[in-house]
């Protein structure tokens, strides 16, 4: 399961289909160095994104399994 605590950088290593969900909600800067380090919790904050929508976006695709 993807959780708030997940490192961005870890969803897009394992399933690099993320990359179209995490832009889909705004999260256009995915490949920028702030991936590597943060967290979804942290990168929906700075994007202003509903985490909530996103988590659950991942988690309903065959990413969260």
């Amino acid at each position: 399961m993807i959780t708030k605590k997940t490192a961005i950088i870890e969803v897009l290593r394992s399933h690099p289909l993320a990359r179209d969900i995490f832009a889909k909600h705004g999260m256009g800067c995915i490949g920028c160095m702030g991936a590597t380090t943060e967290t979804i919790e942290n990168g929906a904050k700075m994007h202003d994104i509903d985490l909530e929508a996103l988590l659950k976006e991942l988690n309903e695709s065959d990413l969260g399994k």
